[in-house]
């Protein structure tokens, strides 16, 4: 079952167009409400399974808000066993894993989304980047 048949719903103009609504997704929030309509649609799925996206979702976002010049674009797509998550931002620098340091706020949120993720790919472009992470589902 696909939800959307393009991944990735891009800003166009200031008004923007994006997956579920008629503006770009602009909060962690937004963006989680869209993933949740997204699996609705599914029917039950495992609670851990859905808080897992919840979170791989928060965590792009929040990502492309303090690190990527905001959200340019947002996708959901649905497989029959994964569902994968899409995030552009203005920022054509891919993120880097780096260990963590003790005294250093922050760093959490792109080594959650790999261990989370079945699958994580990064596509640059000149004028930015789209992460796709994909979650496994089992129905």
């Amino acid at each position: 079952m696909k939800i959307r048949s393009d991944i990735l719903s891009r800003a166009a103009g200031p008004h923007g167009a994006g997956y579920g609504g008629s503006s770009p997704v602009r909060t962690p929030a937004q963006a989680r409400q869209l993933v949740r309509h997204a699996l609705a649609a599914l029917g039950p799925l495992h609670p851990s399974q859905v808080e897992d996206l919840l979170l791989v979702t928060s965590e792009l976002v929040t990502n492309s808000l303090r690190h990527g010049g905001g959200v340019t674009g947002f996708g959901i797509r649905v497989g029959p066993d994964r569902v994968t998550v899409s995030v552009a931002d203005a920022s054509g620098v891919a993120p880097l894993y780096q260990p963590r340091e003790e005294l250093r706020p922050g760093g959490y949120g792109w080594p959650i989304v790999l261990r989370l993720c079945r699958d994580v790919s990064v596509d640059t472009r000149p004028d930015g980047k789209t992460i796709h992470a994909t979650v496994t589902i089992d129905r």
